[in-house]
């Protein structure tokens, strides 16, 4: 399979004309010089670069740093470091490169971990890719996407019986830490009819990252994957640059006609490091210190997955969503919702009471679920969701014995089928569970 020519030539198209100038008219750049740096921020005066294109900071012990144009006031434009800013001064040169960012991709990727600017993090030799395309994608007509229409099989049964995904869905993820969000997306990694897995590992702990690769993922896993990790510790760029670099490596995998699983842990880590940039050049907070901006980026990520045009790929996304304190009505997690497809929420006390996979079916949903599944699926997992949710509703009833056996024939059936419904919706981290074996299972259970 090779890289699509047409679509490659599309990409580079939107980022040739400045950088082209500046090679054939070395005149027109125009150095400039490091005025001061507060936070991660660096200003610069005298040079001139668009936002998004990068320069050289060139240091006294003959070193140098890229960093990347984030905005401008007037005749001073504001840089944000790509690395460490170890060594920096006023008056350090500033050189525009006439570069945007941009992303090295090819079939070379898959079995491969690198960090947000694309560099190997295994130590399994230089990369070879086959192409390079923009970090930011390119809007693609809503109306020459395909519609959902097919199930995607993520191996785990309560997904696949209850909340259905079709090819081209986002999904939210939404979690608390620690309730087992990221060995839910490594079965996914393990046992989806996929393609293609990319996973964007964004603000996660050095020691996550390196634990997702050699348990979760395993070797097996591994093979038809790709991983993007940008750890906690990376500079603020680098982190909305790994969750920018998945996508674009998702997009071009999607792009030779491939279904592609894109799992990005997390969407907060993402919106997290937009906050600290937007802030950084002096936009003003909005909401719980949120700035507009960073609500404008989440929707611009989350459009690029999804389906491509008739007879291509798709890319079929989960991003996990940290609601702080548990609150799923966080900013970042109520913006997510609006823009997803669907969400699946884990439960605290159900991963406390040792209940794994932790849904809670009854705050979750898959918005295509309807256009993907027959009739009689659709009947049966709403029947599932009747008795699970009446049984919780009367748990406390139950549980004290106020409740009389024979006062209600449906409480009575859903406590008769409440162990077997807890049994159908937990299942081992090593176990693979299809489809039509979760849909058999669902049948058995429910019986309609």
């Amino acid at each position: 399979m090779k890289p699509n020519p047409d679509r490659q030539e599309h990409w580079l198209a939107r980022l040739k004309p400045y950088s082209e100038r500046l090679a054939e008219h070395p005149e027109l750049i125009v150095e400039g010089k490091l005025s001061r740096m507060v936070g991660l921020t660096l200003e610069a005066v005298g040079c001139r670069a668009p936002i998004g294109s990068r320069c050289r900071i060139e240091l006294k012990n003959n070193q140098s740093i890229e960093a990347e144009v984030v905005g401008f006031a007037g005749d001073r434009i504001f840089l944000m470091p790509i690395g460490n800013t170890y060594g920096l001064e006023p008056g350090c040169r500033v050189i525009p490169l006439g570069k945007n960012s941009l992303a090295s991709v090819g079939f070379g990727l898959l079995g491969r971990v690198v960090d947000g600017s694309g560099r190997p993090l295994d130590d399994k030799g230089a990369l070879k890719t086959e192409a390079k395309i923009s970090l930011t994608g390119v809007q693609i007509n809503p109306l020459s996407r395909k519609p959902i229409r097919e199930p995607l099989d993520v191996g785990v049964r309560a997904i696949n019986a209850i909340l259905s995904v079709g090819r081209g869905q986002r999904m939210g993820l939404f979690a608390g830490t620690g309730v087992g969000k990221s060995v839910l997306l490594g079965m996914m990694t393990k046992f989806t009819t996929a393609d293609i897995v990319v996973v964007g590992l964004i603000g996660e702990r050095g020691r996550e990252v390196n634990e997702f690769v050699q348990k979760i993922l395993g070797e097996e896993g591994l093979k038809r994957a790709v991983v993007v990790a940008t750890p906690a510790d990376d500079p603020p760029l680098m982190r909305a640059h790994g969750a920018l670099l998945a996508t674009s490596i998702a997009e071009f995998f999607r792009d030779q006609g491939l279904n592609v699983l894109l799992l990005m842990d997390s969407l907060t880590r993402y919106a997290q490091a937009h906050r600290e940039i937007a802030l950084a050049i002096g936009e003003p907070p909005a909401t719980k210190g949120y700035p507009p901006s960073v609500f404008a980026k989440l929707p611009h990520l989350v459009e690029r997955a999804g389906n491509g045009d008739e007879g291509g790929g798709s890319i079929t996304a989960f991003y996990t969503v940290l609601a702080e304190g548990d609150d799923t009505n966080d900013p970042i997690a109520d913006a997510a919702r609006g823009v997803l497809d669907g969400h699946i929420v884990l439960s605290r006390a159900l991963a406390e009471s040792g209940h794994f996979p932790a849904i809670d079916i009854e705050a979750s949903i898959s918005r295509v679920m309807p256009d993907i599944v027959d009739d009689q699926h659709l009947k049966m997992a709403r029947e599932l969701r009747r008795m699970y949710s009446l049984y919780q509703q009367n748990k406390d009833l139950i549980s004290v014995g106020a409740y009389q056996r024979g006062a209600d024939k449906r409480i009575d059936q859903a406590i008769e089928r409440q162990p077997v419904i807890l049994n159908f919706l937990q299942q081992d981290m090593d176990e693979a569970v299809d489809i039509q074996r979760s849909i058999n299972e669902l049948d058995v259970l429910v019986g309609v």
